[in-house]
């Protein structure tokens, strides 16, 4: 039995046992009654927990239960991930043309790229979250958010997160995708930045529009690594004292393309709409927009599920926005990933506007049909048996941003900063107001506005 149909077997036991219909279960899950039968026979697989842990609260189960739940679906999505990888994406290569003799050219010798400067920082501050980008003709919006997961799964469920390893079924996972951009997100390699809040205090000088044809967007969607391992990712560390680097006892795996409800999300590309592919699932959206030379329109939403490594406790105590580079935003067309998709649940959240001088996450409580879900607030505490969800919403109206994250912890080897990035590289989020807007027409296979 493969991971996937183990997966459904335990859906479909859930299911019956608390005798709900398809119809009934996908009212609760905010989903279709479609969606949910594949699901349950093996067809489809959940692109995030949220769905997994909604679907085994609505069933009654056990503890015991979601952790197995939780493991079915971590191999699930790992095997699929891999199955993604081996099929990469060609790349049409020229044919040569035919040419004259010509004496032999002797390569020169590969001279070495020098090191990258650091990139300048910027702590930030409160200004009010701008509006989504506009919506085209077409479009018609009919709810908001769907939830990021409350993760209840055991010790077992998280060490097999961690055992997942990186997103490879994203194109250049773990390697630069195009300007200042990265690809797969969620790993942690120990390195030297000066003290938290040392960064430049002035944002830097624009810089020019990258060119329509670079893949500017993140590759990456889940990638998980430990902390405490030197390979480029989506997390660092910052050393609590010089020359001296505290064991780190978080592990973290960074989703930088969430879409809202799974399916409300856009992007922006230089392509002409008649060469821009159709708009792909959520699971598939890194490789689709590495492929479009696409980043986020608007606003983008990042989940960071952390847990700890040790036995004792880690004491999250507070997240930090950096703005690397604020740029002009391209004059792009802004393609629609759907033309409405329901949701009755907006989970709470931090709250980053981009456009502020000095942006902060600003935690914004949510709604679960008409039940109010709590602000998140710090500290927070996270252990192996105890996972945390942070989700980040970040907006702009005016920039084409460079950004990070800085979490502060502290545990019983000392403290540190964890950097929360997209692949060692910034996370990118670009303004897209008064661009031409797409959606996808079915019906005529191809993008209309």
């Amino acid at each position: 039995m493969s991971e996937a149909e183990d997966f459904a077997r335990l859906l479909r036991e859930l299911k019956e046992r608390a005798g709900l219909s398809y119809g009934a279960l996908a009212r609760r899950l905010h989903t279709s009654t479609s969606t949910l039968h594949r699901y349950c026979n093996g067809e489809a697989l959940p692109a995030e927990f949220a769905v997994v842990d909604r679907f085994a609260r609505a069933c009654g189960a056990t503890q015991g239960e979601a952790v197995d739940l939780h493991r079915a679906w971590l191999l699930a999505d790992a095997r699929r991930r891999a199955g993604t990888a081996a099929q990469p994406v060609p790349v049409p290569v020229p044919e040569p043309e035919p040419v004259a003799d010509r004496e032999p050219v002797v390569d020169p010798e590969p001279v070495a790229e020098p090191e990258p400067e650091p990139e300048p920082t910027v702590v930030v501050a409160p200004e009010p979250v701008p509006e989504p980008v506009g919506r085209g003709a077409w479009y018609r919006r009919r709810a908001a958010v769907v939830a990021a997961a409350g993760v209840t799964a055991g010790a077992v469920a998280v060490a097999l997160l961690a055992a997942a390893g990186p997103d490879r079924g994203a194109p250049h996972a773990g390697g630069r995708t195009g300007p200042g951009k990265g690809a797969s997100a969620g790993t942690g390699a120990p390195v030297s930045p000066g003290p938290l809040g040392s960064g430049s205090a002035s944002a830097p000088a624009a810089t020019d529009v990258p060119e329509p044809t670079s893949p500017a967007g993140s590759a990456g969607s889940a990638g998980e690594t430990g902390a405490t391992a030197p390979a480029p990712g989506g997390t660092s560390v910052s050393p609590s004292a010089p020359g001296r680097a505290p064991v780190v006892p978080l592990k973290a795996a960074v989703r930088s393309h969430v879409w809202t409800a799974g399916c409300d999300h856009a992007y922006l590309s230089g392509r002409a709409p008649g060469s821009v592919s159709p708009p792909p699932v959520e699971a598939d959206a890194p490789a689709w927009a590495s492929a479009q030379g696409a980043v986020h329109a608007g606003s983008q939403i990042v989940e960071v599920t952390l847990h700890g490594t040790g036995e004792g406790a880690v004491v999250l105590e507070d997240l930090e926005v950096r703005v690397a580079a604020r740029r002009k935003p391209p004059a792009w067309n802004v393609y629609q990933m759907s033309q409405g998709c329901g949701g009755g649940l907006t989970p709470a959240a931090f709250a980053v506007n981009l456009d502020a001088p000095r942006p902060l996450a600003r935690p914004v409580a949510g709604n679960d049909g008409g039940d109010p879900l709590p602000a998140p607030a710090f500290p927070l505490r996270v252990s192996a048996s105890e996972p945390v969800v942070l989700r980040v919403e970040a907006a702009t109206t005016g920039c084409d941003c460079d950004w990070s994250l800085d979490l502060r912890w502290t545990g019983p080897s000392g403290s540190g900063t964890l950097r929360i990035d997209d692949g060692g590289r910034p996370l990118r989020t670009s303004a897209a107001t008064g661009r031409p807007v797409y959606g996808y027409a079915l019906e005529q296979g191809r993008w209309a506005r």
